[in-house]
């Protein structure tokens, strides 16, 4: 009897908490769906995810990069998700006995999403209309659910044509028609909801490529060409990865869950701080200038030994050091500080900035306009530079100023505030774990050392002596350069691989193994193939 009456009581709150859960599903996706159509920024979920990352410390966010690559952000979405359906569900459970108190608490929850839109900084009322409808049309079909899941009473139960043994004495029991009903309309309500959280998936992405689109941002002809890329450039080892690498393949690592798609023509570059003049540079005004191309690598600093997080494109922009010549920076000044759209800053030594290399300001990217993702409509690419000091995307200002006197995003999180990028190398063929024929095999990479060029790559096979590799052709000293090795009479079993590159200036790669905070993590490659 005991067990029966703990039955009886928690079957009402699993049907809240389902209520809660479905009920949120809705609210989320008719927001979301609401929101992307008018204001993607708007959209509750990755609102609340996006709030999340700034609280988020450093040694979190390192391993879910590390884990997940580009894919940390769906990660951080999903979570978000989860977490509120699940807080959705403790309330529904509340709710099956204390409705007023349900209630509450779900608008309450409700509004938390409205308050973190609200107070971004780019915030307008409006923005918040969509949330508001989702919260009304979720508390609706909450309210809706938990009436049809009313309880009977004993008397009722014992009315029913279906009541065999009768009801429990002092119990109230819950109605079998009026279930059938709940987990109906629970299952609509909740199909509904990922109907439209799907949907609003497809409308954000046709909205950013409608973005660039509609902009119909039209390069210009580079007045200076980037350096031809010879066929000599690739090593034409199958499975390497392409010499330049295609927009849609390019890792993608920043603070944003939903990318901004600004409107070329209301973005404007403010250039100020410790100048003489400050500059203000409209897309009319960067598009009139004379803009370079260059082939230049970039590198995120949370890249693992051996990782993905590098890619290299040919760049168009205009360079920095024209730019900041024309505001004429004190002398004093030893840092530009820039800032995003969306509030990032990173921050660059001036002198990277002003020497000879091709730090640019950028508009496209191998041939196109910039993508959303990729920083449209204009972001700064800097060569020897990790990413986290450089490569600023959906770039609004240059702020001249000093290192002891401004500090940036990441710097604040315990990174380095320089962040030269040190020498590296990486095995893509064979793969880790990858099954080849015995015998003779071939094995290649690439390598980069950007500001100085890869000098030699060395590979090892298992405790062997490192044999040097063949270098395919170096384009530029700021371009990853690939490269193969041959071995012969391989025999069958396990075998490990290991790489080490050196630079121009005699820097051998380090077989030290440290973590990525404060600049990059380190070591050699290596990986373990098995031969047939």
């Amino acid at each position: 009897m005991i067990t029966m009456n703990r039955k009886i009581r928690a079957a009402p709150r699993f049907r809240g908490a389902l209520a809660g859960i479905v009920a949120t599903v809705m609210m989320f996706g008719l927001a979301d769906l609401l929101a992307r159509a008018f204001n993607p920024s708007a959209a509750p979920l990755p609102t609340l995810g996006q709030a999340i990352i700034p609280l988020a410390p450093p040694a979190a966010i390192k391993p879910v990069i590390a884990l997940f690559g580009d894919n940390d952000k769906l990660v951080l979405i999903l979570s978000t998700g989860l977490g509120a359906l699940a807080v959705a569900g403790l309330i529904g459970a509340v709710a099956a006995s204390r409705r007023r108190l349900g209630l509450t608490l779900l608008l309450l929850a409700g509004l938390v999403p409205v308050i973190v839109i609200i107070l971004r900084p780019e915030a307008s009322a409006l923005d918040i209309i969509p949330t508001i409808i989702g919260i009304a049309v979720g508390i609706t079909a909450f309210v809706l659910l938990l009436r049809l899941d009313k309880p009977e009473t004993p008397a009722e139960a014992a009315h029913r044509p279906d009541s065999a043994s009768g009801p429990v004495p002092g119990s109230r029991t819950s109605n079998p028609l009026s279930r059938r009903r709940f987990f109906t309309l629970a299952g609509a309500v909740g199909a509904i909801g990922a109907v439209t959280i799907a949907a609003g998936q497809t409308v954000a992405s046709l909205a950013q490529d409608a973005g660039a689109a509609v902009a119909k941002l039209v390069l210009p002809t580079p007045a200076k060409k980037a350096t031809a890329i010879p066929a000599a450039a690739s090593t034409d080892v199958d499975g390497t990865a392409p010499f330049v690498t295609d927009a849609k393949d390019f890792y993608r690592i920043d603070t944003v869950l939903s990318p901004p798609v600004i409107d070329p023509e209301q973005w404007s570059l403010r250039i100020h701080g410790m100048v003489e003049n400050e500059v203000t540079l409209t897309m009319d005004d960067l598009l009139d200038l004379p803009l370079e191309e260059h082939h230049i690598t970039l590198t995120c600093v949370s890249n693992p030994v051996g990782g993905e997080l590098v890619g290299n494109a040919t760049w168009l922009g205009y360079p920095v050091r024209e730019l900041l010549a024309r505001a004429h920076p004190s002398a004093d000044a030893d840092m530009v500080l820039s800032h995003s759209f969306d509030g990032f800053t990173a921050s660059t030594p001036i002198g990277a900035l002003t020497d000879d290399r091709a730090a640019l300001l950028a508009v496209g990217m191998n041939d196109e306009p910039l993508t959303p993702i990729h920083g449209f409509p204009a972001r700064l690419v800097v060569p020897g530079l990790y990413g986290f000091v450089s490569a600023t995307k959906w770039v609004t200002e240059l702020e001249v100023t000093r290192f002891d006197e401004k500090t940036a995003y990441w710097t604040d999180r315990g990174w380095d505030e320089k962040a030269p990028i040190l020498v590296a190398s990486r095995i893509e063929v064979p793969k880790p774990l990858a099954k080849v024929s015995a015998g003779d095999i071939r094995v290649g990479g690439t390598a980069w050392a950007q500001r100085s060029g890869i000098k030699r790559v060395e590979v090892r096979l298992d405790d062997g002596d490192w044999a040097e590799a063949t270098l395919a052709e170096e384009v530029t000293i700021d371009t990853w350069r690939q490269w193969r090795a041959d071995f012969t009479e391989v025999e069958t079993g396990t075998h490990t691989l290991t790489v080490r590159a050196t630079d121009k200036d005699g820097t051998v790669q380090t077989a030290k193994r440290r973590d990525s905070i404060p600049n990059s993590a380190t070591g050699h490659h290596h990986i373990q193939f098995r031969a047939d």
